[in-house]
């Protein structure tokens, strides 16, 4: 019975993990599409910083 439980137990966690790690792959994409948006639309201000919306 134990060794049952530590199967289940081990593949609920494999599982929730591989959930996480997917989600955050999907995360990054979204992050990474928004940043080069408002890096393509940020204008044609090449001089100046007031065009930025982020700070680096």
């Amino acid at each position: 019975m134990v060794p049952l439980l530590l199967v289940l137990l081990l593949a609920l966690i494999l599982f929730g993990a591989g959930f996480a790690l997917k989600a955050l792959w999907w995360v990054a994409v979204i992050v990474l599409v928004i940043w080069a948006v408002g890096f393509v639309a940020r204008g044609t201000n090449a001089g100046g910083s007031r065009g930025r919306w982020y700070r680096w």
